[in-house]
């Protein structure tokens, strides 16, 4: 769901984009599925989750949603920081504008769909000719997401709701975000995701 930080810290680390954005399609052990790089992006990608849910940031974050929300507060955070990264983009990565740098993502991601699992393939074919990463910097298409995501898997059907935490808090979201992802970039910057 936060396709657009994944790329962006993967590309920092010099590490695999296809990897990165794979990794939530691929369970388990990912050692001799597919090359090496890839497993290390898929890794980076792992470890890059797990760090962001152990955050204090986010334990905060996720403390600002109501009772009938908090459970999928995980999800709605990473779409909500993909947001605040798509909408700063300009001042956190000035060298290259946000078009140019998914213009290069997909450009090296896109040939090796084929080999990629089929729903890995879906997600590819609306992700870029929809442009949902740069359309992530508007706030209204971050509820359509969510409702999207909700109406998909019944499962999740209180994403819907979380949107309403999301105005609620809107601002002190920001800050967080502000808080850690300069630190992460730093770290991906060092190899140290």
């Amino acid at each position: 769901m936060n396709f657009l930080a994944h790329l962006h810290l993967a590309s920092l680390a010099d590490s695999s984009l296809l990897g990165n954005l794979l990794a939530d399609f691929v369970r388990g052990n990912p050692d001799g599925q597919y090359s090496a790089e890839i497993v290390s992006g898929i890794r980076m990608h792992r470890r890059v989750d797990t760090l962001t849910d152990s955050l204090p940031e986010v334990r905060i974050a996720r403390s600002y949603f109501r009772d009938d929300f908090r459970r999928v507060s995980p999800i709605t955070l990473d779409v909500v920081w993909d947001h605040f990264l798509s909408r700063h983009w300009a001042t956190i990565h000035p060298q290259q504008p946000l078009e140019d740098f998914l213009a290069a993502c997909q450009q090296e991601i896109t040939p090796h769909l084929p080999d990629m699992p089929e729903r890995f393939q879906n997600l590819n074919a609306w992700l870029w000719p929809e442009r949902w990463m740069e359309r992530y910097s508007a706030l209204p298409f971050i509820a359509d997401v969510l409702r999207g995501m909700a109406s998909r898997r019944p499962k999740l059907s209180a994403l819907t709701g979380s949107f309403h935490d999301i105005e609620l808090n809107y601002d002190a979201l920001e800050q967080l975000f502000w808080q850690f992802y300069p630190v992460m970039m730093q770290q991906a910057k060092d190899r140290q995701l």
